[in-house]
């Protein structure tokens, strides 16, 4: 469904991407694993548009990302962004149905309230949240309404960006499941950027470790473990000893 060929990128001297080569399956759960400051982020900035790749090619369904309609292919994506990133402003409805109430597919009030209140009951939030304001929510809850508007549009794509910072582990969990739950239902194409190694288990179909600006690995959750990839083998298992030099 989305295709990275030879993607690269770089700020001044800092050559971030140097060449990424990646498949996402359309209806599967690509779980993007690497250091702080391994160039995750900007990865998923380059599919979305939101950084313009210096040279390389991205595509979704075949079509080169850059070119055609711009609001047509956004339509297409759900975000979860890394802190919920909630509208401090606006009631938690609100937040959830912000998509829902602009651009030319706009829905009234009524509808798009109704909508936000069924996608917060999914995310296990009952209805009187809704009208509360996100200072008001613990942290926790603050990320199942991130995930609530992250669905509320019903896309065919979600990008998951550093789930469970800042949550507990118990939440981490609850987090987790509910991502999986809502991709496998919703039939959606699910990529994710961690270096939560339980959201990886838990979330991913399969994994690909960005170390150095390129694809060190990938392949099933399932065969990471038994993978003789060094730099895999040290980031999973959290070592200080190896290939990937800690940052002092």
């Amino acid at each position: 469904m989305i295709t990275l060929t030879d993607v690269r990128k770089s700020f001044g001297g800092n050559h971030v991407l140097r060449g990424v080569d990646l498949v996402l399956e359309g209806g599967s759960s690509m779980v993007i694993i690497g250091g702080s400051g391994t160039g995750k982020s900007i990865l998923l900035k380059s599919i979305l548009g939101l950084v313009r790749p210096d040279s390389g090619t991205i595509t979704l369904d075949g079509k080169d990302v850059t070119r055609g309609d711009r609001d047509a292919f956004l339509a297409r994506f759900g975000m979860l962004f890394q802190g919920a990133a909630l509208f401090d402003s606006l009631p938690v409805w609100q937040n959830v149905a912000f998509r829902l109430q602009r651009g030319a597919a706009k829905r009234p009030a009524k509808e798009a309230r109704e909508i936000a209140i069924e996608k917060l009951r999914r995310v296990g939030l009952t209805p009187d949240a809704a009208d509360k304001f996100p200072v008001e929510l613990s942290g926790g809850m603050q990320k199942r309404v991130g995930l609530a508007r992250a669905i509320a549009a019903e896309p065919e794509i979600i990008f998951f960006d550093e789930p469970t910072t800042g949550l507990d582990p118990i939440m981490s969990g609850v987090i987790n499941d509910l991502i999986r739950e809502i991709v496998v239902e919703m039939g959606a194409t699910a990529m994710t950027i961690t270096h939560d190694m339980s959201s990886v288990r838990a979330i991913a179909d399969n994994v690909a470790m960005l170390h150095d600006g390129v694809i060190q690995w990938t392949g099933p959750v399932g065969d990471m473990d038994a993978s003789d990839d060094p730099y895999l083998d040290q980031f999973i298992h959290g070592r200080a000893e190896g290939p990937i030099e800690a940052v002092r």
